[in-house]
């Protein structure tokens, strides 16, 4: 028999803060409630879901319209970065929502959080990659990341120069 909980904090694979979730009556009974991660839903507790979420709602409207520009101005953006890779376009390295979020905030001249790059994994391949920036609420404008690749023959061919001339100018020497 199902029994419906309000949680009180993020439960993985269950749900987040202040969501109303029905989960077999032992879990509840035995593991949610005893241990503080919910409570019963009551209908007094039902009501005070209700305003919460109102208060929630409110303060993500406002929080849309401040932040409506900042979205704008980020839609859209194209961001280069380059990077040396392998056979088959595989980087060496990867590009992280760390390195996007600096990139980003560089360009549109106010700080963005790292953590408000969306990426599944780091990106590890060249070539386009449309990544998220949620904000907050619905404001998730989407940005193009470039990766273009470094060529490794050029340098080898540098290198290779520079101890040729070593070694010409200590032949020189002697």
């Amino acid at each position: 028999m199902k029994t419906k909980v309000i949680l009180r904090q993020d439960v993985e694979n269950l749900g987040e803060k202040g969501t109303l979730q029905a989960v077999s009556g032992g879990y509840a009974r035995n593991y949610l409630i005893p241990r503080g991660f919910a409570i019963p839903a009551t209908p007094g507790e039902l009501k005070v879901l209700a305003e919460n979420q109102k208060v929630k709602d409110r303060k993500i409207a406002r929080q849309e319209n401040e932040l409506q520009s900042l979205a704008d101005s980020i839609s859209g953006q194209r961001l280069s970065f380059e990077a040396r890779s392998g056979e088959h376009g595989r980087l060496y390295g990867s590009i992280t929502a760390g390195d996007i979020a600096e990139k980003l905030t560089t360009i549109v001249g106010q700080e963005i959080d790292r953590r408000r790059v969306v990426l599944a994994d780091p990106i590890r391949t060249s070539g386009e990659h449309t990544v998220t920036v949620h904000l907050v609420g619905k404001l998730r404008p989407q940005i193009t990341v470039i990766v273009n690749t470094i060529s490794d023959q050029p340098e080898e061919s540098a290198t290779e120069s520079t101890d040729d001339s070593a070694t010409d100018t200590e032949a020189e020497a002697e």
